[in-house]
């Protein structure tokens, strides 16, 4: 009985220990996704307004760690990084308390000309 308890015991308390992260429902699973979900939607069209898009790559429910990625217009924006990091970065870790991570990149797969055509990011106030 010593070797059972012994063996089942810190395999609990290891996965309890990962703030209860490795202990989700799949209903909880399922929530934390749509709420990831419904949000990117929410901020898709302030980025698509400048010719650009966002795009939900994965995420780790788990973990907290989110992958998203800025494409069209945003490929060829001076201010991209600026946008992953001050926009979508903080608006997900301050609204969603399980995130832990935003990982960000940019589709450099499109012609830089074309992503230019597309819009120009950056609003700046005229003073």
């Amino acid at each position: 009985m010593a070797d059972e308890r012994d063996a089942s015991g810190p395999a609990t308390e290891g996965a309890e220990g990962i703030g209860g992260a490795e202990g989700l429902s799949d209903d909880e699973r399922a929530s934390r996704l749509a709420d990831l979900t419904a949000l990117i939607e929410l901020m898709r069209p302030a980025v698509q307004a400048d010719g650009g898009d966002l795009v939900l790559l994965g995420a780790d429910v788990e973990s907290g760690v989110v992958d998203v990625q800025l494409q069209g217009a945003c490929s060829s924006c001076a201010i991209s990084a600026s946008t992953l990091q001050g926009g979508v970065e903080r608006i997900l870790t301050g609204r969603l308390d399980w995130v832990t991570e935003v990982r960000g990149g940019v589709d450099e797969s499109m012609d830089p000309f074309a992503a230019d055509a597309l819009g120009r990011g950056g609003y700046v106030p005229g003073f």
